[in-house]
């Protein structure tokens, strides 16, 4: 192998594309042998080249190749690795290292993006773009040097340099998490439910969940277990608010017209000058009234007397303090009105 990269680095000099091997060299470790393969899994179909039949020329043929090529490399990888694990530990890693958004970052870390040739589209912040042209580069790197040099690749530059496997092994994102916090944070209302329950071929419990926002429909999620459904339906259903305009419109569309058939009735506004005839009549009306109400007693008072009198009496049933052998004292209010009274007697006398 290294003999046939002095060999592909003496012929350098002499070719046309010396800039593009000398950076293809520095982000894949080694030298191209066919360089148009390169050349048309960094080309965009929007560029809308042809080839001499008149066929489209760009990336989305090796972008397909370098798909499966990644999930059977990542997968050989995983499996070595995470000895042990079980089939849906190592799914879920490999689905976190080949996922469109690490795929897309791995582009623009290692330069990728930048030799991406597009008409009008800006690969910066395009995370689908760059991911589709790594795949791209992968079937290319196994149409031009085989399934060996793409495990190379992956093994020596991805994952020893760049990416740390066991720290994306369990690194776990709570999606349903963070679908919640941005329903409540938006008030917007959200719901899962359940749609089915089947097994699979091994007799294995599969389930079916799908999100509803709004009362309108999500994404599904499909797992062995409902919390895995969940996070899979929601994991989709925020990919669908980020990169579907519509669909959010949609939403908050549906939510103003839930709330405005919450809102309660809006109180007139007062008029002042009925409220202040209103407290005119209540004013006169109420002198009439006031001698009615100062000569009768309050009801609640009556009938709080009443029981008080009642329970008064129960007592005085179980009393035995006026029984006595001996006269009962006489009050002070007693002594002073017999006092008043002999006083009068006197004077008049």
């Amino acid at each position: 192998m290294w003999i046939n990269d002095i060999i592909d680095r003496l012929k350098l000099p002499f070719r046309k594309e010396k800039e593009l091997f000398s950076a293809l060299y520095q982000i894949l470790g080694f030298y191209p042998r066919d360089i148009s393969l390169y050349k048309q899994a960094l080309l965009h179909k929007s560029v809308g080249r042809k080839n001499e039949k008149g066929k489209p020329l760009n990336n989305e043929r090796l972008e397909f190749l370098g798909d499966a090529i990644l999930d059977a490399v990542v997968g050989d990888i995983v499996f070595r690795h995470f000895e042990g694990k079980r089939e849906g530990f190592l799914t879920n890693t490999r689905s976190k290292l080949v996922s469109r958004d690490t795929l897309g970052k791995l582009s623009k870390e290692m330069g990728i993006a930048e030799l991406i040739k597009s008409a009008g589209h800006s690969t910066s912040h395009n995370s689908y773009m760059s991911g589709n042209a790594f795949e791209a580069l992968v079937g290319a790197i196994y149409l031009d040097r085989g399934y060996k040099a793409c495990m190379q690749f992956m093994e020596k530059r991805i994952l020893a340099q760049i990416i740390n496997i066991d720290k994306v092994a369990y690194k776990e994102v709570n999606f349903k998490s963070k679908l919640l916090e941005w329903s409540q944070k938006n008030r917007v209302r959200m719901e899962f439910r359940d749609l089915k329950q089947e097994r699979d071929e091994k007799n294995s419990p599969v389930f079916t969940t799908q999100v509803f926002i709004e009362g309108l429909e999500g994404s599904i999620g499909t797992g062995y277990s409902k919390k895995e459904s969940q996070q899979k339906a929601s994991k989709e259903t925020l990919q669908r608010l980020r990169r579907e305009p519509q669909f959010i419109d949609a939403v908050f569309a549906a939510k103003g017209d839930r709330t405005k058939m919450e809102e309660e009735p809006v109180m007139v506004v007062p008029d002042v000058d009925k409220l202040e005839r209103d407290q005119q009549n209540f004013i006169e009306s109420r002198t009439e009234e006031d001698t009615r109400h100062e000569e009768l007693p309050d009801a609640s008072k009556v009938s709080q007397n009443k029981e008080n009198r009642q329970h008064d009496a129960v007592e005085d049933e179980y009393n035995l303090d006026d029984i006595s052998a001996t006269p009962r004292e006489k009050t002070r209010e007693e002594i002073i009105a017999e006092a008043e009274e002999q006083a009068f007697a006197d004077k008049a006398r």
